[in-house]
């Protein structure tokens, strides 16, 4: 089972946290620190995966993650999961991100963290694996906006038919 998932950029500032099990604030941002601190002096020649912590779950969690310019993506799993799937996953998910946002950067995550969200929950949910197929993922986020669109154009011209009715 995936127990979170985190992304952050090289300074250690979360851009996305999501937490499959219930932990509170203070404790997600104890253990961004420690993965942060564990991951970030890492070169980038040794293997992408470490062992859990007693924070994170103890020696039955793994942290497995990559590094993407100036980004972390990081899954903390138990030891029911495969290493070498999540690292798919994981590219998965980042390409999946940059079928949406086109070349995707630390920015899109920051000022569109509610697509990011729905595209995480696209490929995982309740901490299991939803869905790998970057088309199915892509044709699922482009419905979901599609389905946005009209509901806020609609709005709109009800608020314009309700001014030109005033005046």
């Amino acid at each position: 089972m995936i127990k979170s998932v985190l992304i952050f950029n090289q300074l250690g500032k979360p851009r996305l946290i999501r937490s499959y099990e219930q932990v509170d604030t203070a404790t997600q941002q104890q253990i961004l620190r420690e993965i942060h601190a564990l991951i970030s002096k890492r070169p980038d020649t040794l293997c992408n995966f470490l062992e859990g912590s007693q924070m994170i779950g103890g020696s039955d969690s793994r942290i497995i993650y990559r590094h993407y310019a100036t980004l972390y993506f990081v899954f903390v799993v138990d030891s029911s999961e495969s290493d070498l799937g999540i690292l798919d996953l994981i590219q998965v998910f980042v390409e999946a991100l940059d079928r949406v946002f086109e070349n995707v950067c630390e920015l899109d995550l920051i000022f569109h963290f509610d697509d990011v969200h729905y595209i995480l929950s696209e490929v995982v949910s309740a901490g299991m694996v939803t869905e790998t197929n970057l088309t199915e993922i892509s044709k699922a986020v482009t419905e979901g906006k599609r389905q946005m669109k009209p509901a806020g154009e609609s709005a709109r011209v009800g608020i314009g038919a309700l001014r030109r009715g005033f005046t």
